[in-house]
């Protein structure tokens, strides 16, 4: 488990070295360095070039260099994280809101996935954050994280429907919340024929679920999140090829944010009436799964044609939204790894982000610029809808052509949200195809930290 005070304190340990952000041709301004220590950079090609460091030895002792961009960003102290020799280092010459912020990436560039390793985790590397810091708004964020990046990152054989509602319930008990699941058949009872259609062909003890978090003071404004669950994604009849399977434990990347994010929210007792939905499924492959040209049943009473059992997220979350709508929250807000469309459009770093009020993305884009959490707005752009008819049913799950895949699925997926509900829907990658600083290659949680501040923001909550 991700422990976050093995890499940040506020306690000041006695070795600990100072570690000073140097812009690009900043030496001279660095204190106590000297021109020894300069001309022991000179000599080391230090320059200030971001995610450069370097430990110079000076009559004090020696002290760490670590190069940065002019602006602070989550990740200017990534590399360092990850580069200088293990021990304790104490950030100097920056704010408490500064720190808070390169605190982020310093921590995560040793998050470490390793419940399948044998070898030790490597020793850490300890930031001393100045006075005043938020250290436990720090650690809830950090630990919110780092769940998302570890249920990603777990194989479908240990995170399928059933681990998905041991997590949830983990997280009701934890934070004092209650917690419901309807199970198997008991969906087509309880009316959501869509959620058990696309589930029932998996094997027993990974039959498809609807768990229900529910926390907070029930007068609070309502906020609820909704996460695809799809633990893996064999295309269903529509199969993938080998190469489309290879990474699709992921697929249940939606679920993996509602829960990092639900775990923040309530870690740091914002003042909501929180409900998190994650229908939770094993798109699977048997004599019972559902059939291309099928035409499904849903809560909202909309009958389905399945155009192609590989768009089954969009199927399993229309159950969810309309469960969802039926309290009229103030804010709906879903999470889902639904299409290779927005990948291609806008590559694996920038989820594709729909909403359907312009005064809701204002609070969004405001918060991604802030919290420097990149997301884009996609349009709803209404007259795709078309694309999405059937002549045997009240709409498809796919749309005829192909063109402009990830629009079309929020289309879908709009049709089953409740009038007048502020909504917004996340088509995230949840995954880093190649390492950077902070960010090994796997798991990975996008937009969080810009859904946080945008709820706080739109509900006008103060904490």
């Amino acid at each position: 488990m991700f422990d976050a005070t093995q890499f940040l304190t506020l306690d000041c340990p006695d070795d600990a070295l100072h570690l000073h952000l140097v812009p690009e041709g900043g030496l001279a301004d660095v204190p106590g360095l000297g021109a020894a220590g300069q001309a022991w950079a000179g000599r080391h090609d230090f320059t200030g070039k971001p995610d450069s460091s370097l430990l110079v030895p000076t009559d004090h002792g020696p002290v760490a260099l670590c190069g940065v961009a002019a602006a602070h960003t989550p990740w200017s102290l990534a590399a360092a994280a990850q580069n200088l020799p293990a021990g304790s280092y104490r950030l100097e010459g920056v704010t408490a809101v500064d720190a808070a912020r390169l605190a982020y990436g310093w921590a995560l560039a040793q998050y470490r996935f390793d419940r399948y390793l044998s070898a030790d985790a490597p020793a850490a590397r300890l930031l001393v954050l100045p006075a005043g810091t938020d250290m436990d708004a720090i650690l809830a964020l950090l630990s919110s994280v780092a769940l998302v990046r570890d249920l990603v990152n777990t194989p479908a054989e240990d995170m399928g429907p059933a681990h998905l509602q041991d997590v949830a319930e983990a997280l009701a008990e934890e934070f004092g919340g209650s917690i419901a699941t309807i199970v198997g058949d008991d969906l087509l009872d309880e009316n959501f024929p869509a959620i058990h259609a696309v589930g029932r062909a998996a094997a027993e003890g990974r039959e498809p679920r609807l768990i229900d978090l529910q926390w907070g003071d029930e007068a609070a404004p309502r906020l609820t999140l909704v996460g695809k669950g799809v633990c893996f994604d064999s295309g269903g009849l529509d199969i993938k090829p080998a190469s489309g399977m290879l990474i699709m434990k992921k697929d249940m990347g939606g679920a993996a944010h509602a829960l990092g994010l639900a775990r923040l929210i309530m870690a740091t007792g914002l003042k909501v009436r929180l409900r998190v939905l994650i229908p939770a499924v094993e798109n699977a492959i048997d004599g019972n799964a559902y059939r291309p040209g099928d035409v499904l049943a849903t809560r909202a009473g909309l009958s389905v044609e399945i155009g192609n059992t590989d768009a089954e997220g969009r199927v399993v979350l229309c159950d969810a939204l309309a469960l969802a709508s039926e309290e009229n929250p103030a804010l709906l807000v879903d999470f889902a790894t639904l299409t290779g469309a927005a990948r291609v459009a806008l590559g694996p770093d920038l989820p594709a982000t729909f909403a359907n009020d312009d005064g809701l993305w204002d609070a969004f884009e405001a918060a991604a610029r802030t919290a420097q959490d990149p997301i884009w707005r996609m349009p709803l752009w209404a007259p795709y809808a078309d694309d999405l008819k059937s002549p045997i049913a009240d709409m498809n799950n796919t749309a005829e052509g192909g063109f402009a895949g990830s629009i079309t699925a929020a289309l879908y997926l709009q049709k089953f949200v409740g009038a007048g509900i502020p909504w917004v829907h996340f088509d995230v990658f949840a995954w880093t195809p190649k390492p950077k600083p902070g960010r090994p290659k796997g798991g990975e949680a996008q937009g969080l930290r810009t859904s946080f501040a945008a709820i706080k923001s739109f509900l006008s909550l103060d904490g």
